[in-house]
């Protein structure tokens, strides 16, 4: 799963170095010298100027890794560049060809690329130490895999925290048969973030203290604020301050790693460099919108105009028109937008714990601008968030605590891998809520909610307040019946488990070194109900097969199909899996120090539940 990697960091200011810049510092007097010295070598170029390849033409496509000194949001950054560039070029591709890509490695370490959301033959998976051994340096890798899909996707590194430096970009799959999406021009959206510290010192700092880059606590400081914002008075915003500081938990625990270390980018550029994407009045814009953070959620909007979502995770889905969307690290959307009159408009990307955003501008021709619009307040967690539900409700989950999920219905979830083996399970009308039980997940699991439920309709924290139409899972679904679409005959549940207190991140209270391999059968229709007993949301994505995501739809052939979900806080979110690629694949939560934490399994493609994966050799 991981590789070392050398940290890159700024070497040492000598003795006298430092007694030169301070004595200058305090005077006031300005001077180039007092960039960094690692940066002394020159910049190069700006991040965002990066091009497009077609990986399925003749010959094919050369991909170049090496570090280089960017300027990112106007500063100097040491990054990891594919072609010269972050992010790296959008590559193209033809459904039904071959897709032909040399990576050639010239960082002095090993590296990866995995194609992100690509159905394609496990060696090309690009995961070291799961699918190949990685690209040593100095050396090339070649890929070499069919395209049987198409849509929008994305590509990054699987080594290490490579992916932090910008080693990532877009993949567009253009389709064999006539795109049932009509439109008159297309941009990539690339949503990323950016931390000038190196990422190992990121992930030191996070497991050193709690909550390292939150400055957005509950304080003394204000509290004023927060009667005015939510109407309360002293005492019962001081009665709901005590009762998550009794639980040890912080209501505005949204993200991990915030605009205190972050800059947020889109197409490599920061919201002040304000990246301009044309199109006249009254044309079909397609917005291919790719989420290529590390740990990032956004919401994005685009004032005064509403967005038409035709994809979701690279497959068509019935259009919804909404107003604003949340996109997790690793989706991607396409929207359909028209501009009605001859006006800027701003494309705001607004960071889910409201510490910064990314900004670009859609207009009729370049150097126009719109207003950005005014940051929402920060959002904080409900007891809901916590799986702690109100009135009738909370009567309900009491009876249900504790309760042996072996002896309910089918179409419960059940703690045995082999639950409901050989009988088809439910494919509507699944259970809505489930207690607990009596399992506590090992010491890498701190926090419960007392029930799960399930959140189809719910756009998320902060979200949903302003009058605005705000897309949920709820609202997806397929625009034609997937191949492979059939009832289940075996199901498992699978708790996303975390203790921020120590920053270890697992599955069943387990990190990826304590793990063993999870194991699907080739050729069954799998179920997995995952079940998160943490406070954060986490993006779940399965290398290598789809995930039919369990959406309320009342035809099981309505349901989308996803490479990547978000599981909410307290939630209940039930998979279907068609298991038909041999091998082994990785399957993880998408933030990526959660990965590197320890949120990582392994999934083997057995023939038999009892073996070892299949050789796909023989």
């Amino acid at each position: 799963m991981r590789d070392d990697s050398k940290e890159l960091l700024p070497r040492p200011l000598s003795r006298r170095e430092f007694l030169s810049a301070t004595c200058l510092v305090s005077t006031g007097v300005l001077v180039p010298s007092l960039n960094p010295l690692w940066a002394a070598g020159g910049v190069t170029g700006h991040a965002g100027e990066f091009g497009e390849l077609n990986a399925t033409d003749a010959g094919g496509i050369d991909l170049y890794l090496e570090h280089k000194d960017l300027l990112v949001g106007g500063r100097p950054g040491r990054a990891i560049a594919i072609n010269g560039s972050i992010p790296g070029p959008v590559i193209r591709m033809q459904e039904g060809r071959e897709a032909l890509i040399r990576v050639h490695n010239r960082l002095g370490e090993s590296t990866s690329i995995h194609w992100h959301g690509i159905l394609l033959p496990f060696n090309m998976d690009g995961v070291p130490g799961i699918s190949f051994p990685g690209i040593p340096a100095g050396e090339t890798f070649t890929y070499r895999y069919p395209l049987r899909q198409n849509g929008t996707y994305w590509y990054h590194s699987h080594t290490g925290l490579q992916e932090q430096l910008g080693h990532y970009g877009q993949l567009i799959v253009d389709p064999a048969e006539p795109d049932p999406v009509g439109y008159d021009v297309e941009h990539s959206i690339i949503l990323s973030d950016w931390t000038f510290e190196d990422p190992h010192r990121v992930l030191r700092k996070l497991k050193t203290m709690e909550g390292y880059y939150n400055f957005q606590r509950p304080t003394l400081a204000n509290i004023d604020d927060q009667m005015k914002a939510t109407g309360m008075s002293l005492g019962e915003v001081l009665e709901k301050r005590l009762a998550w500081d009794r639980m040890r938990m912080d209501p505005t625990d949204i993200a991990d790693i915030t605009g205190a270390t972050y800059t947020y980018l889109m197409n490599g550029k920061a919201a002040h460099e304000n990246p301009t994407f044309l199109a006249k009045p009254g044309q079909r814009v397609r917005l291919r919108i790719v989420n290529a953070s590390t740990m990032t959620f956004y919401d994005i909007r685009i004032p005064g105009l509403p967005m038409t979502v035709v994809q979701a995770d690279g497959q068509n889905v019935k259009p919804v028109e909404t107003d604003e969307l949340r996109i997790a690290v690793a989706e991607t959307y396409d929207v359909i937008v028209t501009l009605p009159e001859d006006r800027a408009y701003t494309l705001f990307a607004e960071t889910m714990d409201r510490s910064g955003y990314a900004r670009g501008t859609l207009a009729p021709r370049q150097g126009m601008s719109a207003d950005v619009p005014e940051q929402r307040r920060r959002p904080m967690l409900t007891m809901a968030d916590m799986g702690m539900m109100m009135h009738g409700d909370m009567n309900d989950m009491n009876g249900m605590n504790g309760m042996n999920h072996a002896g309910m219905d089918n179409d419960m979830p059940q703690h045995a891998s082999g639950g409901g083996h050989g009988k088809e399970l439910a494919t509507t009308n699944l259970v809505e809520r489930i207690g607990h039980g009596p399992d506590r997940h090992g010491p890498a699991s701190i926090t419960m909610g007392q029930m799960a439920y399930r959140r189809l309709d719910y756009p998320g924290a902060g979200l949903g307040d302003d009058d605005w139409r705000v897309l949920s899972y709820g609202q997806l679904r397929a625009l034609k019946r997937p191949y492979g679409r059939r009832p289940p005959t075996r199901q498992f549940d699978l708790h996303l488990t975390g203790n921020m207190h120590k920053y270890v991140w697992g599955f069943d209270g387990k990190k990826w070194s304590e793990s063993d391999m999870i194991r699907f059968q080739y050729g069954e229709r799998l179920r997995i109900n995952m079940i998160n007993d943490t406070m954060m949301s986490h993006p779940i994505h399965l290398h290598g097969m789809w995930m039919d995501l369990y959406a309320g739809a009342e035809d099981y052939a309505d349901n989308p199909r996803k490479h990547t979900v978000i599981v909410q806080p307290s939630e209940l979110l039930t998979v279907d899996i068609t298991v038909d690629a041999p091998g082994q694949w990785a399957f993880h939560c998408h933030l990526l120090y959660h990965m590197e934490a320890g949120m990582f399994r392994t999934v083997a493609v057995v023939r038999s539940l009892e073996g070892g994966p299949i050789d796909v050799e023989s």
